[in-house]
């Protein structure tokens, strides 16, 4: 039997405490880590339902229309498609961000006017 778990040394009492310490403050880092990652669920999910209210509402058009639009226009591969919401002075309007890779390796940054189908603006970064 080692000569420090047979005796109440103050070593020993010193690495217990260190060795709690250390768990309580792992298990407070865990929680707060599944916290966030948990309400960055509730978010997304809130954003993919108004983006589904607006669709059945009719307030956008669909996704597939929209990149068959794009493709005739700026042929490439579609790399990312973002479904925002711009706000104006008084009104409030859907706008599709997207970004198209070029054949010659060019990138293509889109916004879309959602309801509408008519491109807002483009840029190209080489």
């Amino acid at each position: 039997m080692p000569v420090l778990e047979s005796l109440n040394h103050p070593l020993k009492t010193m690495q217990t405490s260190h060795s709690r310490h250390f768990a309580r403050s792992l298990l407070r880092l865990l929680c707060a880590v599944l916290l966030l990652s948990c309400g960055g669920f509730s978010l997304a999910d809130s954003d993919h339902d108004r983006a589904r209210h607006a669709r059945e509402a009719g307030e956008v058009l669909p996704l597939r229309s929209i990149l068959e639009r794009v493709r005739k226009e700026v042929p490439g591969e579609v790399l990312d498609v973002e479904l925002d919401r711009d706000k104006d002075d008084d009104e409030v309007r859907w706008i599709y961000k997207i970004k198209v890779l070029r054949k010659g390796g060019a990138l293509v940054k889109l916004k879309i006017d959602a309801r509408t189908g008519h491109m807002i603006s483009r840029k190209i970064k080489d």
